[in-house]
This record gives structure tokens, sequence and C-alpha cells, in this order.
């Protein structure tokens, strides 16, 4: 299995996280990197990579260039925030650069010229630019989390938010070039650390807010997070969106066998060095763990058919698994036990579902280790069509199962029993 861990000590942004994903790439794909960027077709961007060093650290420091200049802004840490707002419309802020914003809607740096951008006309750029489905996917998500993000601390419909920081096209450029490199790295697993947000306060122009800023505290639900012992900014929106979207865990570095290391480097200095880091490599079996987390409550006034509406919203929404163990209650009421297991970064959403659309008045949960079988998919072709079978593997383990959905479609088409079309699949000794 092919593991990538994120360090981020120093917190992290949309560039130091575009700078040490570039890092771990060979030299053949650094170029073939900058030549799908810069072909975007964004007007007037251009991305190039620098070397650089930090506290003697050799690493790669992302610049994003508009019109040959860059926009007047820090990646990475101890941003400083001046936003002034125009005319009627409500404008909505993330806090990852630094601006200086007059009134109106048009603004220009170092002779560039800048647009609010809507969520749904951002949606629109990426739509249209020349990329891969799967990418141009994983670049919605990341500014659908976003979005939502700065909706709810604006008490605002996420259609009506307009985006400055996180809506330019250098933003979207740090945005659609971390996404590419995901793509290109093909990772099986991607672990990010406990997340340091910085410390102290950053001042805008409501006023002076507490670190981290209020999306960027959204967004965090579900990752775990720090203070540093200094003050300033270290995790932008952009980049606790990004982290959160590709994560598959959270939590310490495995013990996995390490191939490279990559470093993205921010524009700031301090003491330590400021910096995100990437380790790519091999899990030293197929066999791995993980963390999830277990949410339960206790029901006797819903109905079962009540509560199986539930399952498939559940699983829409993230779950891993939804169950329900039979509970003798007060007053010798029968009841159920209704269990959700989920990933860490989805156990806020899920909670909420739990209390919203269920009789109960709160909810438990907790954390498990997990241990678990590698799982993979081979199509089996019989004569009652193409089966699927769930082959789960590892720590010496190798154990199969046709698809009970594939089994019951098979036997309906064709008229056979769900037990011959079984019977079908397991004639292939060779699997079984």
């Amino acid at each position: 299995m092919r593991i990538l861990y994120i360090e981020c000590k120093m917190g992290a942004a949309g560039d130091m996280l575009m700078g040490a994903l570039y890092d771990l790439l060979p030299p053949a794909d650094q170029l073939h990197f900058l030549e799908i960027i810069n072909n975007l077709k964004l007007p007037g961007i251009c991305v190039r990579a620098e070397d650089k060093k930090v506290c003697g650290i050799s690493g790669k420091k992302m610049r994003v260039l508009v019109h040959g200049g860059e926009e007047e802004h820090h990646h990475g840490a101890d941003h400083e925030h001046h936003h002034h707002h125009g005319g009627e419309e409500e404008h909505h802020h993330g806090a990852e650069h630094e601006h200086h914003h007059g009134v109106g809607h048009e603004h220009h740096h170092n002779g560039t010229h800048h647009m609010h951008n809507s969520y749904g006309e951002v949606l629109g750029k990426i739509r249209d630019l020349p990329l891969k489905d799967s990418v141009k996917q994983d670049m919605e998500a990341v500014y659908r989390l976003i979005g939502e993000a700065e909706s709810k601390v604006h008490k605002s419909d996420l259609f009506h938010i307009h985006f400055h920081e996180v809506g330019t096209l250098d933003a979207l450029a740090d945005v659609a070039g971390c996404c590419i490199l995901m793509d290109m790295l093909n990772v099986d697993k991607v672990i990010v650390s406990p997340v340091c947000v910085g410390n102290g306060h950053v001042r805008c122009a409501h006023g002076i807010l507490p670190v981290p800023a209020p999306a960027t505290a959204e967004i965090l639900k579900g990752m775990p997070m720090y203070f540093s012992s200094f003050d300033g900014e270290l995790l932008t929106p952009t980049g606790a969106a990004l982290l959160k979207h590709f994560a598959d865990a959270f939590g310490e570095c495995p013990q996995f066998i390490i191939e490279k290391t990559g470093y993205g480097l921010g524009s700031r200095e301090y003491e330590m060095a400021n910096c995100v880091r990437m380790l790519l490599g091999q899990s030293s079996d197929t066999e791995y763990e993980d963390e999830v987390l277990e949410i339960c409550c206790n029901l006797d006034d819903m109905t079962p058919e009540a509560m199986g509406a539930l399952y498939e919203p559940l699983f829409e929404l993230g779950a891993l698994d939804v169950y329900t163990i039979p509970l003798g209650m007060k007053k010798s009421r029968s009841g159920w036990m209704f269990c959700v297991l989920c990933r860490l970064q989805d156990a806020e959403t899920l909670q909420l579902f739990l209390l919203k659309h269920t009789t109960t008045q709160g909810i438990r949960f907790q954390k498990w280790n997990r241990k678990k079988l590698k799982t993979e998919f081979e199509t089996v072709n019989t004569r009652y069509g193409d089966i699927r079978l769930k082959i789960s593997s590892g720590y010496g383990i190798r154990k199969m199962k046709p698809e009970y959905e594939d089994v019951v479609r098979a036997a309906k088409s064709t008229g056979a029993a769900y037990h011959e079309v079984i019977q079908e699949v397991q004639k292939d000794k060779k699997l079984f």
C-alpha cells in the first residue's frame, strides 16, 4: 500500500501543500505538472517552482504569478487581514491572504484586475478547466468545504457566498495544483498529522478575531488540531479544506517504509522551519490499521421502519456501517441501540444528523482502533452474467464472497434461483 503522510507542525496553506506534493515528484513529472497547470487557460496565471532553504532545509516554494506579479498576500503564516466591504452585497472572506480592499466589487493588486467570485462562478470556472473529471470533482469538493464553512459563519445561503481570497485565480491555481498533484501521485492512503493552527488573534475589518479564523474553525471540525507557543495564523481555510478532503485518517505517523520526503515552504520566517513536510512510502504489508468513531443512541419510541429509513442517507453522508442492537430499557420497554461507524472527519455531520432525524435526546461516541483486511474486487463471468467477487486479504488470510446485489440481479434477470447463481460462481475452484 502506498501511503502519504502529511506533517503540519507549522499549519498549512494551498501553496505550501502544492510545494510539498511537487517536491515528491521525479524531475520529468515536475515538468509535466508545470506544463499542465500553466495550460489551464486561467487568465494571466503562471505557476513557478523555486528551490528555497529554510532553517537549512531545502524545499519548494510555489509562486503563482498574476500578470507577471505576485499578489500582496503571504501564504503559510501570520496573515493580517484588512477587508473593507462596499456596496450593498455581502461578501464573506476566508483567512488565507493579506488584502487591502477598497470600496466596490473590483480590486486591483499590483496592476492586476480582480472580481469577487460567487460559489457558482467558481464552480463554473472549475468545470471549464481542461482537466480529468476526477480532478475537477476534487476541486469542487474542496471549494464546497470552504463555501459551507463561510455560509455557516455568516448565516448565508451557500450560493450567495462571494469569495475574495479563495475565489481569486491564484487561489484557484493553488487548489488545482494540489488536486492535479494528488492525482499524479496516486497514493492508496493519506494520513494527516494533528494540525497546528497558530495562536493569538488576527485583525480584519470587523475587528480582532481569535486564531483559527471562524471559517477555518468550521472546516477544522472533526480534525485534530493544537495551538502553537507563539502568535501567528498558520492554517488557512484553503489549507484546511485540502487536508480535510484528501485525508483518509488523522493521527501520528504510522509504521511504514519511507521512500521520499517533500517540503513545501511558506513565506514568513520563524525560528521553527515554516514548512509542510510530506513522507511518501510503502506499508510493510497489505494489512493496515486506522481509527473510526462509533456514534450511538438508545431509542424506544421509533418504529423499525422509521429507523430503516435512515440507513441510506447515513451512508450517503459517509457512514461506514449502520446497525442496531435490541435492548431492554426502563419501564420494561423494548428498544434499540442505533449505531453508526464513521471516519473521524465525518463525525460532526453524522452526529447532527442523528440528533435531528431520530427521537433521541442525546448521543454518545467513542474512538476505536480498527485492524482491517485489504479489499479488492474481481469480476467472474458466468452463464448468468458478470458477478463481482469481494476479495479480502491480509495477515495470511484470504476470503471472498459474491456481491449480493449482483447475485440478486442475475437471479432476477435469468429466472435462476439465488443458490444456483452462487453455485455457478463457486465452480471456479481456483478462486475458492
